[in-house]
């Protein structure tokens, strides 16, 4: 019966991953379909040569470092720009969300810049603080700032009442409750916030990369790219940041999955 039920989970994660898999495949068939067709390297390179990209991650291109180099130096860049706002977002998020009157006082601002770009911010960050890691590091920290805020306030807000209210009448201190009860009970939200902001961080380092004055970096690699029309290392880019980007939330979500399993048991 137990080997049974194992062949059972094994057929099914296989199924699984076949299936994942249709979509990827198609869209590769397609493309290879659409550069015979069209036959222009310019327009669309074929995937053999952004194969030959990828399959040499470690070879400099075009003197600007290896595709590995130039993510290792994107990814460090997200880190602190996704560290600094979450470490802004979370704390006002849980004011916001216990202290009614904090909410009043902050609510105004949050939805007057929560529906700015990031990216309309990049002239006034070169402005103040020149050219280089600072400057990146406030476009990323904006990006990632308003999803892990918002997601904290609603994760504070949906901690039922009664939790509070029994810890409160057992005699529990304020700064208990908020450490014992709400962070807790507020956490997989909040994690929920960190992914989908680390994933708006991660898209603003590139666009960071662009602004004048940077010569490192995924984003740097594809404009630079395109100046000597080598579109085939532009695409070999996109798809690391992919690759990236995709690695982080399996690994985020796979926490998460285990970390906060409590939550679907109470649901």
């Amino acid at each position: 019966m137990r080997e049974t039920v194992q062949k059972r989970r094994r057929y099914q994660r296989v199924a699984r991953g076949l299936r994942w898999a249709v979509m990827p495949v198609l869209f590769l068939i397609a493309w290879e379909i659409a550069a015979i067709v069209i036959n222009n390297q310019f327009v669309l390179p074929s995937l053999e040569s952004v194969a030959a990209v990828l399959a040499t991650p470690f070879a400099s291109i075009l003197g600007t470092g290896s595709l590995v180099e130039n993510a290792l130096v994107s990814l460090e860049r997200v880190l602190i720009g996704f560290a600094v706002g979450a470490a802004l977002a979370i704390p006002l998020g849980v004011a916001m969300g216990r202290w009614p009157r904090v909410d009043e006082l902050m609510d105004p601002l949050v939805q007057i810049f929560r529906p700015i770009p990031p990216l309309a911010w990049v002239p006034l960050a070169l402005a103040w603080f020149r050219i280089g890691l600072t400057s990146m590091v406030f476009i990323i920290a904006l990006g990632s700032f308003f999803p892990v805020l918002l997601n904290t306030l609603d994760g504070v807000r949906s901690v039922k009442r009664t939790w509070i209210e029994a810890a409160m009448t057992l005699g529990a201190t304020e700064r208990q409750v908020l450490t014992k009860v709400i962070l807790p009970g507020a956490l997989p939200t909040i994690w929920t916030g960190m992914r989908v902001g680390f994933g708006i961080a991660w898209m603003c380092v590139v666009a960071a990369e662009m602004m004048p004055g940077t010569n490192s970096g995924l984003g740097y690699l594809i404009l630079y790219s395109y100046n000597f029309s080598q579109v085939q290392v532009i695409i070999a880019g996109m798809i690391m940041i992919g690759i990236i980007g995709l690695g982080i939330d399996i690994a985020l979500r796979w926490i998460e999955e285990r970390r906060f399993r409590w939550r679907e048991l109470e649901r």
